[in-house]
């Protein structure tokens, strides 16, 4: 096998693979913070769970360093602050963390120009529980749905991403057009990345549908890719295409999430 090849190609150079690097807006967006900060985030360009920490300090306004990391390769930089060698993962000073969620709240506590929690204790709570609802039955769904091969499989858990998308929309407020209205905060950030991706991978891959028009997840679907949070942090259409062909196909060597939801257990 070349060693130019991931091992998600299986030897196959005519099998595309993940980008190593973002494109379009979201590399400008990189550009702009390529300089050394003492607030770095280690991410991959292609990464879902890398684009909600990116998305917050994009909104926030936050002075960080981006740095791209070959993942799967699982640099030293990134294994000495993530023993798993996953992103995303941050570094301030001499601490670093991982996981998403626990990213965002910390940051949050650092604060920046824009807060994406409620100071009222009840409105944070309803923010926690409906970002879990988004953790625990939407992404799972998701990846299992692009990850089917068989039709009948791929029916079945597209009318579950439908159904859990409509449960978190019944939570929302009604006018919109974000979760709690008319700004974005914390549950928009954690869905953002996978609303993209119905978009930029489900579509082309499996069919996904357009939002009903008129509806209130048209709504919020439109105000969340209007963001520009979130327009400079996501890359042209070709590097998801080419980057989630692998779960699309089900390929073995894909990634721990496509691991961890073939074995029916919960994501890493």
């Amino acid at each position: 096998m070349s060693s130019n090849l991931d091992p998600n190609q299986g030897g196959d150079e005519k099998k595309k693979t993940y980008h190593k690097q973002a494109t379009g807006l979201a590399l400008k967006t990189v550009q702009a913070h390529s300089s050394e900060s003492s607030l770095k985030l280690y991410g991959s360009c292609f990464c879902p769970f890398v684009h909600r920490v990116w998305i917050s300090l994009e909104h926030k306004q936050l002075e960080y360093e981006y740095v791209e990391v070959d993942v799967y390769r699982k640099p030293k930089l990134l294994l000495d602050i993530n023993p798993r060698g996953l992103v995303p993962a941050l570094r301030h000073g001499d601490w670093g963390s991982y996981e998403s969620t626990v990213l965002m709240e910390y940051l949050e506590d650092l604060g920046g120009n824009v807060a994406l929690l409620s100071k009222d204790p009840k409105v944070r709570a309803h923010s926690r529980l409906w970002s879990d609802h988004i953790n625990r039955h939407i992404i799972p769904v998701f990846y299992r749905y692009l990850q089917a091969q068989e039709a009948k499989d791929q029916a079945s858990f597209a009318k579950d991403l439908t159904e859990q998308i409509a449960t978190l929309v019944s939570a929302a407020e009604k006018s919109g057009p974000f979760f709690l209205g008319e700004e974005m905060t914390f549950v928009d950030v954690q869905i953002a990345p996978w609303v993209i991706r119905l978009e930029k991978v489900l579509k082309p891959y499996r069919g996904w549908p357009e939002p009903e028009p008129g509806s209130r997840w048209e709504k919020w679907v439109r105000a969340i890719e209007g963001n520009e949070a979130v327009k400079n942090t996501t890359s042209d259409d070709q590097l998801y295409l080419d980057s989630y062909e692998r779960y699309a196909e089900n390929r073995p060597n894909t990634s721990q999430v496509r691991e961890a939801i073939n074995s029916g257990r919960g994501l890493p």
